[in-house]
């Protein structure tokens, strides 16, 4: 009997992975296309297309351009392969998909043989309109990637070195630093992490890892030092500010805590909340306007109540972990231990970053930590519901259900997304405006 409940919850769990995975793939064809996509889409296809790779990412909103080849590669790869405005969506959808089985697979080794924490996970991440409605064509969108590889290669070399995943331990922020500027909030995880003996890095790994990102970086650190307004957005509002402006002010840093907090609660983005619109479900503007404001009536009492949520699970990680998050007395073996001063390591790189960034962080600032912000709430879950875990199932297929409807509405009009736009028309219209016919002979 205990076998068949077991099989029943692990096709549950790929059922809710492929779900999670046909809300992503839905979400990126009725993406909107703006300034950030169209960014990344110039580049990757001028690769594709002429053999121009630039050496630069994305140009961010008020600190200049990211440093690198990834985030062309990333475009320009997928086109080479298949020449198709699907290819590069295809290839971030299971880059991200391949991020979050990354977390899922510290969580299966974490609690070996239960699957209710793992399907309790894939509802709190796999399903987040958090982490769902960042399934369009920009930088942030790949950074899942970079946090599964941080938290998996972490979770490896707490027992043992190893050359192999001290190498991807680093490489996960090497690739973080040519996708985002949020990078620092990876490195400061890591520093942490070894300060506190949770994981033991292999100095061969480390080395290699540094020599590589240090390689791929050169050509734009050549160009950086003949000209270092490109690491500053022209005309940005934070040119006259410094490194510690946000220790110096306090909004900064309380907006990344509320963050922190809102990853974890059911307070979604603004975007997805306020810029929800009907009329493709009605076309009675009477109605329309009723589900508007019956929505966000909803959603911000869900917020405010998940919020406190999420208050009360941190409030418990904070004492399971005091007394033990400073001390560096070798390895935790103990896994809702470990996993709960991982958290506590992220929570400290939020403030540390939010006091040194030059700039106020919006959600996409701080993505990079979202899994991380998460561990409190999965672990007070767990803990809250152990005596009745036989019970979960039904709020949590419930909870499942409630969350697919939000992204429903946020996939068909929000202010990112929308039922009336096509993603392959747009990209098809921009391309041909933009290069002409294609250069090269299309497969």
């Amino acid at each position: 009997m205990a076998l068949d409940h077991q099989a029943n919850l692990k096709r549950l769990f790929g059922a809710g992975l492929l779900l999670g995975l046909t809300l992503s793939v839905w979400y990126q064809v009725n993406q909107i296309i703006d300034g950030d996509q169209l960014q990344m889409i110039h580049r990757g296809y001028l690769a594709a297309y002429q053999g121009v790779w630039s050496i630069t990412g994305n140009t961010a909103s008020v600190v200049g351009d990211v440093p690198g080849y990834l985030s062309t590669v990333v475009v320009a790869l997928p086109l080479l392969l298949w020449d198709s405005p699907y290819a590069p969506i295809i290839f971030l959808t299971l880059i991200r998909l391949w991020g979050y089985l990354m977390i899922d697979a510290v969580i299966r080794q974490a609690v070996p043989g239960q699957m209710m924490p793992r399907l309790l996970l894939l509802v709190l991440l796999w399903l987040n309109p958090w982490v769902q409605f960042d399934s369009l064509l920009y930088n942030p969108a790949y950074l899942i990637f970079c946090s599964g590889l941080h938290l998996y290669s972490a979770w490896r070399l707490k027992d043992q070195r190893s050359v192999f995943w001290s190498f991807c331990h680093v490489m996960s922020i090497a690739l973080a630093i040519q996708l985002h500027f949020s990078w620092p909030l990876l490195v400061v995880i890591s520093l942490y992490l070894w300060w506190r003996q949770m994981i033991r890095l292999n100095a061969w790994g480390v080395t290699l890892a540094v020599m590589l990102a240090l390689l791929s970086l050169l050509p734009y650190l050549a160009q950086w030092f003949a000209a270092p307004e490109i690491a500053q957005h022209q005309g940005g509002s934070v040119r006259d500010r410094y490194i510690g402006w946000g220790a110096a002010n306090v909004y900064p840093v309380l907006k990344s805590i509320i963050y922190w907090l809102r990853y974890g609660a059911w307070a979604f983005p603004s975007k997805l909340v306020n810029d929800a619109g009907f009329d493709w479900l009605t076309s009675s503007h009477l109605i329309e306007m009723t589900l508007i404001w019956a929505w966000r009536v909803l959603m911000w009492t869900l917020g405010a109540a998940t919020l406190l949520i999420a208050l009360l699970a941190n409030v418990m990680l904070f004492r399971l972990v005091r007394g033990y998050w400073h001390r560096r007395d070798g390895a935790v073996f103990d896994a809702h231990r470990w996993l709960s001063l991982y958290s506590m390591g992220a929570f400290l790189a939020t403030l540390v970053s939010a006091a040194l960034a030059p700039l106020v962080f919006n959600y996409w600032h701080l993505i990079l930590i979202l899994p991380a912000a998460l561990i409190p709430v999965w672990l007070w879950l767990l803990r809250i519901l152990q005596p009745t875990i036989g019970s979960l199932l039904k709020p949590l297929l419930l909870a499942a259900s409630f969350l697919v409807v939000v992204n429903v509405v946020a996939i068909n009009d929000s202010r990112k997304f929308s039922w009336q736009v096509s993603y392959a028309d747009q990209v098809s219209a921009y391309v041909h405006q933009t290069f002409g016919p294609p250069t090269r002979e299309r497969n």
